[in-house]
């Protein structure tokens, strides 16, 4: 019995680690080049690099092993570390970014109508 809560309490925790390293790898996808550099953080290509090879280890191997727990710590980085960098370069808008300003904004300010 505590065998079989143990295995799915795994289970649970091999999906999140899997979502987190797919939510990683999707907003990486979406963010401009030039944002890495802004930001100061390794090229977009190194991030897709490690956030596929996270995804992929996460899912191909047991959570005891020492690689799960490398794509995690990989895929928490960034998204604790380079995805608030990137947002603050303004990097593309990325997932659930939310566009400021209102409709009568124009490229220099809001217009007032020549008020």
């Amino acid at each position: 019995m505590l065998m079989l809560g143990f295995a799915g309490f795994m289970g649970i925790l091999k999906i999140v680690l899997m979502a987190l390293a797919a939510f990683g790898l999707a907003d990486a996808a979406f963010r401009r080049e030039d944002a890495f550099r802004a930001a100061d953080k390794q090229n977009k290509v190194f991030w897709l690099i490690i956030l596929g090879i996270a995804l992929v280890v996460s899912y191909l191997f047991s959570l005891l092993s020492i690689l799960p727990i490398a794509g995690a710590v990989a895929s928490i980085v960034y998204l604790v570390d380079v995805r608030p960098a990137l947002q603050q370069v303004g990097g593309g808008r990325g997932w659930g970014r939310r566009r400021g300003g209102s409709s009568s904004d124009g490229p220099y300010g809001p217009y007032n109508g020549g008020r």
